[in-house]
């Protein structure tokens, strides 16, 4: 079954382990908007591998284990590690297809949080400026007064709960609205845009705590589009796939609507999500073409409240960490900067140490803290035996 999509469907894609196959042929399973590359290829060097990499014995809660060991513990499909620029490991679980994208979840909010810098350097938006101020409808939401600000530091006071497991929870509800779970036609509901209608506060003033809500990645996602004048997709395509030198087309998923999952949606391959990665290290450069405003990646690596990450509900999984811009602030001593989605996708940045290390996967469990941690720890390892810090 991992190798095949025999009696895969929209009832049961993000099961295990249907996952190992549905996760790269999404497009199979909804409908998606394409991410278009440049075309040629514009094709990465190839891996100069480093054969000890995949042994190094990496502390985990139950011993030490060599990291090859711990990538097939949790269902890695792939991995990609960069130094300096320079592919120094690739690792594949034997179903793996490195020529597909994959679906990255929740890595597609800081992918969304890199394109709204692209928009803000260029003036096509303003974080300090109310969301009413770029789309229109909203005056009975949670998201009448808050501002784009408060959407890119998920500091919004959405009374939402972000349950991927409960059958009867409103996150069921919200991925109705998205496609990504069956829809009774008779009694269809509404597709994204109105589903983000529907949503209330908490009563809390925004801005004042971290409550991680993907409905807001999915707004700042739908400000985009009326900001750009141009589907997610293509205003991805042209502002920062293209831009970037990416070697292959991504997929967007997107609802009966038309409209982009721009929390959880973007499909690209494992190559140019590490390419992505360095992108960031380099600051927002691709060769001399500056494709991401510095300041905003600047901002991105030190800005954001920590006193709101300590009031929110994700302070136990990065205790010194912070988030800003879509993305996790690690608070450790190389200043790691993280991007991270259910199932273990991870994308993550050492600047300290030269190294980015893209991680996709099929693990079982939307959410395995104790494995995430674990994971960290041994790309902490990785790094620290590639290169002195800087």
């Amino acid at each position: 079954m991992s190798g095949t999509g025999t009696g895969v469907g929209i009832g049961n894609w993000r099961d295990h382990p249907h996952s190992r196959w549905s996760f790269q042929h999404v497009r199979w399973i909804m409908p998606t908007a394409q991410i278009k590359a440049d075309r040629p290829a514009n094709t990465p060097p190839a891996c100069v591998a480093d054969d000890g990499l995949f042994s190094l014995p990496c502390k985990t809660a139950s011993g030490a284990v060599p990291l090859a060991n711990l990538l097939q513990r949790g269902d890695c499909d792939g991995l990609r590690v960069l130094h300096h620029g320079r592919p120094v490991g690739e690792w594949s679980a034997p179903w793996f297809n490195a020529s597909l994208p994959h679906i990255l979840f929740s890595v597609s909010k800081s992918l969304t949080g890199l394109l709204a810098g692209i928009l803000a350097g260029g003036g096509g938006i303003d974080p300090d400026q109310p969301v009413t101020r770029y789309v229109n409808g909203f005056g009975d939401s949670v998201y009448a007064n808050c501002t784009l600000r408060h959407l890119l530091d998920m500091t919004v006071s959405l009374a939402f709960e972000e349950n991927y497991t409960d059958p009867l929870s409103e996150y069921v509800r919200y991925r109705h609205a998205t496609g990504w779970n069956p829809v009774d036609q008779r009694h269809p509901g509404p597709a994204l845009e109105g589903f983000l209608r529907t949503l209330k506060g908490t009563g809390e003033g925004h801005g004042e705590s971290f409550l991680y809500r993907s409905p807001n990645s999915d707004m700042l996602g739908l400000v985009i589009e009326h900001a750009a004048a141009m589907p997610l997709a293509e205003a991805f395509s042209h502002l920062l796939w293209q831009p970037m030198g990416a070697s292959d087309n991504g997929d967007l998923t997107v609802d009966r609507e038309g409209s982009g999952r721009a929390a959880g949606g973007i499909c690209v391959t494992l190559r140019d999500l590490a390419r992505l990665g360095q992108l960031v290290l380099e600051h927002g450069a691709s060769g001399s073409r500056q494709v991401i405003p510095e300041s905003w990646i600047v901002d991105t690596w030190s800005g954001g409240s920590r006193d709101a990450w300590l009031r929110g509900n994700y302070r136990h999984k990065l205790p010194d960490g912070r988030y800003r811009n879509q993305w996790y602030q690690a608070g450790n001593a190389d200043n790691c900067l993280h991007a991270r989605g259910i199932h273990g996708q991870l994308l993550y940045i050492n600047p300290a140490r030269q190294v980015v290390i893209a991680r996709l996967s099929s693990q079982p469990e939307p959410l395995n803290d104790a494995l995430t941690a674990d994971m960290i720890g041994a790309f902490d390892r990785v790094a620290a035996s590639l290169g002195d810090a800087v």
